[in-house]
């Protein structure tokens, strides 16, 4: 028996991670007591999500209601399934820097203390399990908005000039910038995971995702980028922009497109890893950009308004570059762009929005 411990497993990267191994064979343990709902509300619930990933899936899914600042329950679970656990995809966080800074204890325990609770219990029952964590480019702080920007009709953009034309690298310095608290608790978790690499020989992973998306986010108005602007669109819900004209960029990443990285990994894990992983320049668009987006796919228009404070700490303009991670994996391709994402995002989503919206 091969064991997969997936953390966040009802939400977008953790279900997407738990059919994959499951479907490649693995059994499938999903932690995630729906937080989700208690950070953003009911409609972020991903119940919804859980219950369609027990149903897909059948008897290679178990699921465990834990809370992983439990360092009991965490280390009971782990006990259990001992070595037959050969990867651990950590992908449980409270990833909005609005709600760090209104509960940062809360956040720090999610983010950093139960990571490290995760890491000690695999230490101790499964050293040589393959141990994955979804990190985030806020750990570079507000860094990037340091960098020669220009501005164009619809967007930022990087001087073509800039060594980082190609997209932001690992070599960043994540030191002496603003962070927002999330960005903080998420710097101490992923230099927990290098360091647990580095000390105890372990084969551990950060993956500095840029934005994470796909037709199973539950999107929210303090996260899921993409999959809330869809909703909005789709449902009448007003939208703010915030700061930059609207001209800010991202690069989004495809669920699936994600989780073929991890699955290369895991096929070749290194010690103590890390990766900018995202669109890059491959999938991007501004905040003006995916709002016509938006509007094209679903045949109607966005209610929005424009406030011209930006979120402390936001980035301006934010595209990886994936040269490392295709440098070691060079079979890996991306395989999803942003108008087919949000084409995605729609036509799975459409009928439940349209749904609830009338309820």
């Amino acid at each position: 028996m091969s064991v997969a411990i997936v953390t966040g497993s009802a939400g977008l990267i953790g279900s997407e991670a738990a059919a994959f191994f499951a479907e490649s064979g693995f059994d499938v343990v999903g932690v995630d007591n729906d937080m989700r709902q208690q950070f953003f509300g009911a409609d972020a619930s991903t119940k919804w999500n859980r219950l369609r990933l027990q149903q897909r899936l059948g008897s290679r899914y178990t699921h465990q209601s834990i809370d992983i600042r439990d360092d009991a329950a965490v280390d009971a679970l782990f006990d259990k399934y001992g070595s037959a656990v050969e990867l651990i995809i950590h992908t449980a966080a409270q990833p909005s820097h609005d709600w760090a800074a209104r509960a940062p204890k809360i956040d720090f325990g999610v983010n950093a203390q139960g990571t490290l609770n995760l890491l000690e219990a695999a230490r101790q029952n499964c050293p040589d399990a393959v141990f994955i964590f979804t990190s985030t480019n806020k750990v570079y702080g507000d860094t990037p908005n340091s960098l020669p920007l220009v501005e164009q009709a619809t967007r930022w953009e990087i001087d073509p000039d800039h060594t980082y034309a190609g997209g932001i690298r690992e070599d960043m310095s994540i030191d002496n910038s603003k962070h927002s608290l999330f960005g903080a608790s998420k710097v101490a978790a992923d230099v927990l995971v290098q360091e647990y690499g580095r000390y105890f020989d372990m084969r551990t992973a950060c993956f500095r995702g840029g934005c994470l998306t796909g037709p199973s986010h539950s999107g929210a108005k303090l996260h899921g980028f993409l999959a809330y602007l869809m909703k909005c669109t789709v449902t009448g819900e007003p939208y703010s922009v915030f700061g930059y004209q609207g001209k800010q960029v991202r690069d989004n990443i495809h669920s699936a497109d994600l989780i073929r990285a991890f699955h290369a990994f895991y096929q070749d894990p290194k010690c103590a890893a890390v990766y900018n992983i995202g669109g890059g320049r491959y999938s991007n668009c501004s905040m003006l950009e995916a709002i016509d987006l938006c509007q094209q796919v679903a045949g109607r228009d966005l209610q929005w308004t424009y406030e011209e404070g930006n979120r402390s700490g936001d980035h301006i303009w934010w595209i990886s570059d994936l040269a490392a991670f295709q440098r070691d994996y060079p079979d890996w391709r991306l395989e999803h762009d942003v108008p087919e994402i949000l084409q995605q995002i729609y036509e799975a989503n459409v009928e439940r929005w349209t749904e609830a919206a009338i309820a």
